[in-house]
């Protein structure tokens, strides 16, 4: 499917490949061993190319959305053409691979099917078992959770205790004095001291357990956040260009203070629960077996139902997650962008999106409600249920002379605790599921594996001179191929300016270079050694990086010029001030140095942001520098004082710039010109503009537009002056 016409504009069609022919509606070319059908891509747009060996028969152009299908007709037509150049259709068990499931043929580099992934049911829910994988952070305190368990079973223990002496309270104090005889006050002093013991004893041992486990549970989340943050800031930049900022930072926030609660409060409960059932139990069967039977009837019931409404609870619990993410999502995109939204008076469509996300987030926790909302009051009715039911058959039992009335009051202290701990663990449902979907969501950050790797034997650099080597570079965005086979050779010291068009893979280019990411294919080399068998941070270190739009972190000016090294003295921050023109305009703030900045440098202009990320990047003294667009969002006067700050910048350093404004790279040794991800040109300025090539022709045509704008400014001060 095409879905671009010749103009660009949106036009689905179908093109059509046979075993003899491809056809475009009445157009239809035969194919002979001749024909190559060629696939690229140029800023956003795909391109199908039909050549033979005297040209171009057809181009057809299409969105990239489709690039995955075009690979795959590219594949089977090689195989096709090739086959009929041998003589004869392609060989039994020679062609094209095709997917078992849907039949579609399978690109050339991979085993899956694009096809089946689209359509690629989604994610399981999480499974209750991945509690378990927290054992890994709470492992180190275990010796401190099993003195919690200790005390949670003593505290249960003693819990017990007061039910048991009303039986003799009841039967050999309260029921004889109805009778007519006289209270044994030693025997009543004792029941009342050992009641009151057994409840300070219960006091004390739960206020340990509680508090020993809490400061547990507050350390394995901690733990839990800390190793989660580390492992995120080891990802490559392609797993955060595939996530939104408000999901991560409710992962690493909500979610796991979600793991804590339940840590500390709710699975303390429960176990404490499964151990009082269990004593209470004991202690039933030990009083009255038969009785004992008639209590624990409501069971098998509200255990069925726990095990009908889990799982419904868990698909709810994931979707309230993601649903969650949406509404975290606006906010991270709003509140950091409300300059643009108020400047754009777009503020009706910012609430409007919230207010959709919050009204989604709403629908979700409603369904999931209806099904808690009757699971509660049912478990409740079945407590009370075989509460009346106790009394009915102990009220029997003690008509039959078979208990004393001490025995069912007993029976009935013990039955409250037991069906309010039931009741207790069917709430522990709801919460386990929770923590269940928010340690998934951790444990999927912790899974991921970074696709720029720390090499196992890492290989120290010695001192870097600056040399940087390419050799057949390839890089793919997915399917999308943005770097083709690329080979350049970077002196030491040398400075290389990059151009060409926008989608021409400069910046691409640049994020190799830093390691941001790794090259599919070839290899990057500083000072002949491979960047892949480098340590990443040891790697970086050496390169000092100015982007068109400079970020700032909220602090003082000092601690942003610092960042890169945290330990350098205010003078060593003041003299890389000066070499980049900051040094003056900081002075003019009211407190200097330790003037804050906003959050992403709102307090400043664009040009002094700038400066003083040039500042930042002399600080460190790199040996390579990389500036990317570093003046192209300034106005001319602004320019001129970041150009000098640059000049200092380069001075001895091995330089790769990008620039739009060819005249800022006059002081390239080298130039190299990109264009669809290869270099097309490579030479001094006059060289290239001798040569009248690719280059010549993006200086004219940046001249043209600079000499219209003068001419505008010009035409408008001349109507001004005539006003």
């Amino acid at each position: 499917m095409l879905d671009l016409d010749e103009q660009l504009h949106f036009r689905p069609r179908t093109l059509l490949l046979s075993r003899h022919t491809l056809s475009l509606g009445e157009q239809v070319w035969h194919l002979a061993p001749d024909m190559a059908l060629r696939l690229s891509d140029h800023a956003g747009v795909g391109v199908l190319e039909l050549v033979d060996g005297k040209g171009r028969l057809a181009v057809w152009h299409f969105t990239m959305g489709l690039h995955a299908r075009a690979a795959r007709m590219v594949d089977l037509f090689g195989r096709m053409v090739a086959a009929l150049a041998q003589g004869g259709d392609a060989p039994a068990g020679q062609g094209p691979r095709t997917c078992p499931d849907c039949q579609a043929v399978l690109p050339a580099d991979t085993e899956d099917c694009p096809d089946c992934a689209q359509d690629a049911p989604e994610e399981a829910p999480p499974s209750t078992w991945v509690l378990l994988r927290l054992w890994r952070f709470a492992r180190p305190y275990r010796w401190q959770l099993l003195a919690g368990l200790a005390l949670t079973m003593a505290s249960t223990a003693a819990t017990l205790v007061p039910p048991y002496l009303t039986i003799p309270l009841m039967d050999r104090v309260l029921i004889p004095f109805q009778n007519g005889q006289r209270i044994d006050t030693t025997l009543v002093a004792l029941l009342l001291g050992g009641l009151l013991g057994s409840a300070l004893l219960a006091w004390a041992l739960g206020w340990a357990r509680t508090w020993l486990l809490a400061l547990v549970s507050e350390r394995i989340s901690a733990d839990l956040r800390t190793t989660t943050f580390d492992h995120l800031l080891k990802l490559s930049l392609d797993y955060f260009g595939s996530k939104r900022t408000g999901d991560l930072i409710a992962r690493i926030g909500s979610e796991t203070d979600r793991i804590s609660v339940f840590l500390s409060l709710h699975a303390l409960d429960f176990a404490t629960d499964v151990l009082m059932i269990g004593m209470t139990a004991a202690i039933l069967f030990s009083i009255n077996p038969w009785l004992a039977l008639v209590t624990l009837l409501p069971l098998p019931f509200i255990g069925w139902l726990i095990h009908l409404v889990r799982d419904r609870l868990r698909t709810g619990f994931e979707k309230i997650d993601r649903v969650w993410g949406e509404v975290t999502n606006v906010l991270a995109d709003t509140i950091p962008g409300i300059r643009v939204v108020k400047a754009f008076a777009q503020e009706h469509r910012e609430s409007g999106r919230f207010r959709r996300a919050n009204e989604h987030n709403l629908a979700v926790n409603d369904r999931l409600n209806k099904t808690w909302s009757l699971f509660t009051p049912t478990v409740a009715l079945l407590t009370e249920v075989g509460l009346l039911v106790v009394w009915a058959f102990g009220i029997w039992l003690i008509a039959r002379n078979q208990i004393t009335v001490g025995v069912l009051t007993a029976f009935i202290a013990y039955i409250g605790r037991f069906y309010g701990r039931l009741d207790s663990m069917s709430r522990i449902v709801s919460v386990t599921q929770k923590a269940a979907s928010g340690a998934k969501r951790i444990f999927d950050i912790l899974d991921h594996v970074s696709n720029v790797p720390e090499p196992a034997q890492p290989v120290p650099l010695p001192e870097v001179r600056g040399g940087l080597q390419m050799e057949g570079v390839s890089f793919r965005y997915g399917n999308r191929a943005v770097i083709r086979d690329l080979s350049l050779d970077i002196r030491p010291g040398e400075m290389i300016g990059l151009v060409g068009h926008s989608g021409s893979g400069k910046s691409t280019l640049v994020n190799l270079l830093c390691r941001f990411y790794d090259v599919s294919e070839g290899s990057i080399r500083v000072d002949g050694v491979d960047v892949r068998r480098v340590g990443v941070a040891d790697f970086r270190r050496h390169i000092g990086l100015v982007l068109q739009e400079p970020f700032l972190f909220f602090g003082t000016i000092a601690e942003n010029i610092a960042y890169g090294r945290p330990d350098a003295t205010r003078a060593d921050i003041v003299t890389a001030a000066r070499a980049a023109h900051a040094h003056e305009f900081i002075l003019r703030l009211p407190h200097g140095y330790d003037s804050l900045v906003g959050e992403r440098g709102q307090g400043l202009s664009g040009g002094e942001r700038q400066r003083i990320s040039i500042a930042r990047a002399l600080l460190i003294d790199p040996r390579i520098l990389i500036l990317d667009e570093a003046t192209s969002a300034v106005d001319t006067e602004t320019e001129k004082e970041i150009q000098r700050a640059l000049d200092n910048l380069v001075q001895g350093r091995t330089t790769i710039a990008i620039a739009h404004r060819l005249s800022t790279l006059r002081k390239a040794d080298r130039l190299v010109v990109m264009d669809r991800g290869r270099i097309v040109e490579i030479g001094s300025h006059d060289d290239l503009i001798a040569r009248r090539g690719a280059y010549w022709r993006l200086y004219e045509a940046q001249a043209r537009k600079e000499q219209e704008a003068a001419a505008l400014l010009d035409e408008g001060r001349t109507d001004g002056d005539r006003a």
